[in-house]
């Protein structure tokens, strides 16, 4: 488990798979690892990661992304059929919508189950399709275990007591998948804002992408950075929650996908969060009076997330700060 340098990016990149073998929790490798990590989303918000075949096997990546240019050319009623009440789940897509190059399929908790992946393939191919099947359920399930991973490496780098690798696993009980396409801008300009400046209401975000950037980040001096996102490799973002678990240590980075060129952008995220009645409480281990004072009141995830839906702009603050 490598660390390695990335040309076009100022963000770390590391490499989570040494022959496959992970490293040894605990062991001083492992610590200083989890201590990069740590550093890496402080500074940042987010860092590259690649994996090998041990962790992500290979050609799985490929067969999801081959998969979605299917999903996404299939007519729109048979899209529409894919519902749900809840914000960004279901399917959104249609011309009106307030960021219409971006098309998505939102689905929770495919982790679950395997009825649920099964249930979506079916209602957009009766007919089956075992192929996409199997690599939507492999992909979100091995990249839940990527942002276990590295909420156990935060918890390393803070020093923190090791009963808190249970609460940081609340913060994964929850998640939901995202399958995304950016269509081509229509207009000449040479690039359109497909996704507006946000951060994530999650506490870790992971994501993978097909060919085409767009990925950008602002940096702490408020500069724009567009991510160069390696084949087979994943972008991990840190969300809200995490920034207020950790008593606003860690950044929750501002991002945002620019579209240009004549290729269409296809993604997959997986959001990781607690559960809607998980409290949210920053460790009396990271509050120090003098340089870290308590910024965040405890609260519930639920009653935020739904702020955050009303209200995204400086949500967390607002919220919950202090």
């Amino acid at each position: 488990m490598k660390e390695m340098k990335s040309e076009n990016m100022k963000i770390p990149c590391f490499d989570f798979s040494e022959g496959g073998v992970a490293l040894e929790e605990g062991s001083e490798e492992w610590k200083e690892r989890s201590k990069k990590v740590r550093e890496a989303c402080e500074m940042h918000g987010c860092f590259l990661l690649m994996c090998d075949d041990g962790i992500v096997p290979k050609g799985v990546h490929e067969e999801l992304f081959n998969h979605m240019k299917q999903l996404f050319d299939l007519p729109e009623e048979t899209k529409k059929q894919h519902i749900n009440p809840k914000p960004y789940r279901g399917y959104n897509g249609n011309d009106d919508s307030p960021i219409p190059l971006c098309e998505s399929f939102g689905i929770d908790d495919l982790h679950l189950s395997a009825a649920t992946p099964q249930a979506f393939t079916n209602l957009m191919w009766p007919q089956g399709n075992p192929h996409f099947c199997e690599a939507l359920k492999t992909m979100t399930s091995k990249m839940l275990e990527l942002c276990f991973l590295v909420l156990k490496m935060i918890v390393e780098g803070y020093g923190l007591p090791h009963r808190y690798i249970s609460d940081v696993e609340k913060m994964k009980s929850s998640s939901y998948s995202r399958l995304i396409k950016y269509k081509i801008p229509k207009g000449n300009n040479n690039f359109e804002t497909a996704l507006p400046p946000h951060t994530d209401n999650s506490a870790l975000t992971i994501l993978c992408q097909h060919q085409v950037q767009g990925l950008q980040v602002l940096s702490k001096t408020g500069k724009w950075m567009q991510l160069e996102i390696p084949q087979d490799g994943f972008v991990v973002i840190i969300g809200d929650i995490l920034k207020a678990w950790s008593n606003g240590r860690l950044h929750a980075v501002t991002h945002r996908v620019e579209m240009s060129g004549e290729k269409e952008r296809y993604s997959f995220g997986v959001f990781a969060m607690p559960k809607e009645e998980m409290d949210i409480e920053v460790p009396s281990e990271l509050v120090d009076d003098k340089i870290h004072p308590l910024r965040y009141r405890p609260f519930n995830y639920g009653e935020y997330f739904y702020h955050f839906v009303s209200n995204p702009r400086e949500a967390l603050q607002v919220f919950a700060g202090i």
